[in-house]
């Protein structure tokens, strides 16, 4: 498979935007409801990415622009997601569709911004391992993609008991 170019991945990346805002048509019952048993609602999951891209966005890719050091570090994943489920609380859906957005926006205007090696470059995160923004976009464009199988999966299950 040939590699994609960094344009592709920031167009991949940005291409989350209008599914996300897609979503804002489901009932509030289905966007609160867990997507399967035991498992994060549609709320949790979305605060879920938006909270991940407001971190890189803050701790790496402006610190990177504005050449500082950067302070994104290796957290613990459970306690952050946590944090996310938490906050998904306190937030309206539009309010989540609209910081998704803000964010990832954010993101992707930034990388756009940047040269091919630039995004290529790597720097030392918080923890002194490599960080590039090829490689967090490369990484997160799986993340995106495994909770759009999820959020498919529930919204057909959703399509299916209103038929």
């Amino acid at each position: 498979m040939a590699t994609k170019t960094n344009k592709q991945l920031i167009l991949e990346f940005e291409s989350f935007i209008p599914y996300i805002q897609s979503l804002d048509s489901m009932e509030d019952a289905d966007w609160e409801a867990p997507l399967e048993a035991g498992k994060w609602s549609l709320q949790d999951v979305l605060c879920h990415i938006m909270l991940w891209d407001k971190y890189f966005y803050e701790e790496a890719l402006v610190k990177i622009q504005e050449g500082l050091p950067l302070t994104a570090a290796h957290l613990d994943f459970n306690a952050f997601n946590a944090n996310a489920v938490l906050y998904a609380r306190t937030v309206t859906r539009q309010e989540a569709i609209r910081q998704f957005v803000l964010y990832r926006t954010k993101i992707t205007g930034l990388a756009a911004s940047f040269s091919d090696a630039a995004l290529e470059q790597n720097h030392p995160d918080g923890d002194g391992k490599k960080f590039s923004i090829r490689k967090y976009l490369r990484d997160f464009i799986s993340h995106d993609k495994h909770h759009k199988k999820q959020i498919e999966k529930y919204a057909a299950t959703v399509a299916v008991t209103k038929a």
